[in-house]
């Protein structure tokens, strides 16, 4: 390898041992009670070269996020696409949905703190405005399902798009809350996963009526 792609590998290699100490410590105490200086500590690095890759602690949160709802928006892109119908479609989405939290607690958790108190993260407007576009971007996906039920006629086309999609999306998040970090570890998926199924056949039953 040359010392030139080496040097970018170590930069790279360094940059994510940033992140996944920040992710750590975020998840462990919260956004408001950790520090430059103490993800420099977690990842074994000096606080100065902390920001030779970030601004600031809340660039380094944005950043988490911002790679995730892109790798997630990558599992479900083109899941309208499938030969299937849309009872599927949103079936199936909430199964990747959960599965990507559940292997992910971490994430569910800096996420949610986003989204319940976004106003408390000192985030910059740049930074907001591109979390909240890859959220809304990822809830999109479902407001394409609900349409294509009601242009197929599997749905009634007197639904209300975007209340149905945030209806939804408020179902998936509400259920691995009260979940994902409750009961016996080796059983959780099972139980949010039917949970979720459960819950989100009786909704799709009231689109059809």
């Amino acid at each position: 390898m040359r010392s030139e792609e080496r040097r970018k590998k170590e930069k790279e290699n360094r940059r994510n041992a940033i992140l996944k100490a920040a992710r750590k410590l975020f998840f462990e105490k919260g956004f408001k009670f950790v520090t430059v200086d103490s993800i420099a500590a977690k990842a074994e690095l000096s606080k100065g070269s902390i920001y030779l890759y970030f601004d600031s602690k809340e660039e380094i949160y944005a950043q988490i996020l911002i790679a995730d709802n892109v790798e997630f928006h990558k599992s479900v892109a083109d899941i309208i696409q499938k030969e299937a119908s849309v009872t599927e479609l949103l079936l199936e989405f909430a199964r990747i949905y959960v599965d990507y939290f559940l292997y992910d607690t971490e994430l569910f958790r800096i996420f949610m703190a986003f989204m319940l108190r976004a106003d408390q993260m000192n985030l910059t407007e740049e930074q907001n405005s591109h979390l909240l576009r890859m959220t809304n971007e990822n809830i999109r996906i479902i407001a394409e399902i609900l349409q294509k039920g009601i242009d197929s006629g599997e749905f009634s086309p007197a639904i209300n798009v975007r209340q149905g999609q945030n209806a939804i999306w408020g179902l998936l998040n509400g259920v691995i809350s009260l979940y994902l970090f409750t009961g016996v570890p080796a059983k959780r998926a099972e139980k949010i996963h039917t949970m979720v199924k459960e819950s989100l056949n009786i909704f799709i039953k009231g689109l059809k009526k």
